[in-house]
């Protein structure tokens, strides 16, 4: 069989099988930096979730603020004009109905410290109102520069949507044993998922179970469940099912739970692949992982050594 390569990536190879195999392996290599712009993508979106988290809670610390201020402003001053002026108590009246000279500097003392608790009280509300504004400001500002970010990252994922779509062609025309290859190539052949599975924890096996249990659904670029899945997505829908809330994104995973090494794997722990870190799967034992390896593929399980490029490990839950 020939496969016409595209004029992007089109050279003269006499040998039909050779062409072929080219055009595997650059369907292979398109979907890997496709994934790792993804798993960006994913990434600049939790950030965003973040800086947008933050603005709304100083916009409400602003909005308490100002309310606390106002009514300070309408009461607690009232109260301090009240101690002078109620009842016909004037500084004027304390000195003429006062007993003694002591007394008369106590109630006035009194006056004066309401007065300036009073001014304190404001003055720190008033401080409060300006730190609260400060970082509604600031967290806007980040939201904004988040987007900026996660536009930026969106329209690099679209044009390699398109380039994607291109190799897909090539990739249609593959016989199915070439087909194969580029599977293995990337994520590595698909195992029979296995029973029985012992996670060291609850919550581990939980998590196991659940990401087992997604075996077969397919890769959609950004998903996160309940019947599709990316990389990220599938090991944060695992754990969440075990009431542990990871970021829909491989680097951030990456820097959660503890290190762990290679000779110690457990079921449930989370392994990363290349560098910087784009790929996420999760150690079920016996050298095996399930993972949504890429697109055109399901969730499946596969050997540990199927993927090359390892990076790191973790383990999330003793």
């Amino acid at each position: 069989m020939t496969v016409t390569l595209l004029p992007a990536t089109a050279s003269a190879v006499p040998d039909e099988v050779r062409t072929a195999d080219q055009a595997a392996a650059r369907v292979a290599e398109a979907s890997h930096e496709l994934e790792v712009v993804s798993e960006q993508l994913n990434d600049a979106r939790v950030v965003l979730a973040g800086h947008q988290a933050a603005a709304t809670t100083a916009g409400a610390a602003v909005v308490a603020a100002e309310g606390q201020l106002a009514a300070l402003d309408g009461q607690i001053r009232q109260l301090a004009r009240s101690a002078y002026t109620g009842s016909g108590m004037s500084p004027l009246d304390l000195l003429l109905t006062s007993d003694s000279t002591d007394e008369l500097i106590f109630s006035l003392g009194t006056l004066d410290a309401i007065a300036e608790h009073t001014d304190e009280v404001l003055t720190e509300v008033e401080q409060a109102a300006e730190v609260a504004d400060e970082s509604r400001e600031a967290a806007a500002a980040a939201t904004a520069a988040a987007q900026g970010v996660v536009d930026e990252i969106t329209v690099t994922r679209q044009e390699l949507e398109r380039r994607i779509a291109d190799y897909q062609r090539q990739y249609d025309a593959l016989t199915a044993q070439q087909q194969e290859e580029v599977a293995r190539a990337h994520g590595g052949e698909s195992l029979p998922a296995p029973s029985g599975v012992t996670a060291p924890s609850s919550a581990a096996q939980v998590a196991v179970d659940t990401a087992l249990a997604q075996a077969g659904d397919p890769y959609v670029w950004g998903a996160g469940g309940p019947n599709a899945f990316d990389c990220s997505g599938l090991t944060s829908y695992a754990y969440a099912a075990a009431g542990v809330m990871l970021p829909h994104s491989s680097r951030m995973q990456s820097q959660m739970g503890v290190p762990v090494s290679r000779s110690e794997l457990q079921p449930g722990d989370l392994l990363f692949f290349y560098s910087p870190v784009s790929h996420v799967a999760m150690y079920i034992g016996n050298g095996q992982m399930v993972h949504a390896s890429t697109s055109g593929q399901p969730v499946k399980v596969a050997s540990v050594t199927a993927m090359g490029s390892f990076n790191s490990a973790r383990r999330i839950v003793g």
